[in-house]
């Protein structure tokens, strides 16, 4: 299942020393430990009693993949956290704990393809929809990140993809990658595209809600004169 659909707690997640990572989930917004945060993987560390098991899934995994259960939580580099040097801890480096997540797989829709499987369930008079509990890094690689990820960010360089995919294009789908930085020399645009992508105009709901906040605002001036010299 996408993650997206498991309360963005992923199956798999591969981690590797050194890795770019994106926060997802709120942690502590008061000390920059929110979702979307991006930082650096350093550590994964584990409790007293981790359990080694050598088994690995056929056709999934290498035959010597060694698992070790039990962690504990990351050691993440948060540069723009608020936590200056933890005990014993090199600075900006932040521990992020594992978290337990409970989200609802719905089995007609799994296994829409194997009649048998729901028959039964049908025969039985079963619900198809299971409640599912998954612990795990609220964490994902981030060698690349969404437009709707980016949002509310300033990044020293970025390299973006203007070409657009299938379906309704917003104004914020150019506009919102090509301001994350703070000059043109630390953009790099990935590929051609089509100028159509930077011609969108806004919808009418996005026109009245500009018109709306307008109206506010010259009101809000008319009220307080004084805070508008």
């Amino acid at each position: 299942m996408p993650d997206n659909k498991t309360e963005h707690l992923p199956g798999y997640l591969p981690l590797v020393p050194d890795m770019p990572v994106l926060l997802q989930e709120n942690i502590a917004c008061e000390l920059g430990l929110s979702n979307g945060a991006q930082g650096i993987f350093r550590e994964l560390v584990y409790g007293e009693t981790s359990e080694q098991i050598t088994e690995a899934n056929e056709g999934v995994f290498p035959a010597n993949t060694i698992f070790v259960r039990n962690a504990q939580y990351a050691l993440v580099e948060i540069k723009k956290s608020k936590i200056g040097k933890l005990d014993s801890l090199n600075p900006f480096v932040v521990p992020i704990p594992v978290i337990d997540k409970t989200f609802e797989v719905d089995l007609a829709k799994l296994y829409a393809d194997k009649g048998s499987i729901l028959k039964a369930f049908n025969d039985k008079k079963l619900k198809t929809t299971i409640a599912v509990k998954r612990r795990g890094l609220p964490l994902v690689p981030a060698y690349s990140i969404t437009t709707h990820k980016s949002q509310g960010q300033t990044l020293p360089k970025i390299v973006i993809d203007l070409n657009m995919p299938p379906g309704i294009v917003e104004v914020a789908s150019a506009y919102v990658p090509l301001s994350r930085v703070q000059q043109l020399s630390d953009l790099v645009i990935l590929q051609d595209f089509s100028v159509t992508a930077l011609q969108v105009k806004p919808s009418k709901k996005q026109k009245a809600e500009m018109n709306r906040l307008v109206a506010i605002f010259e009101k809000t001036k008319l009220c307080y004169p004084d805070y508008f010299v």
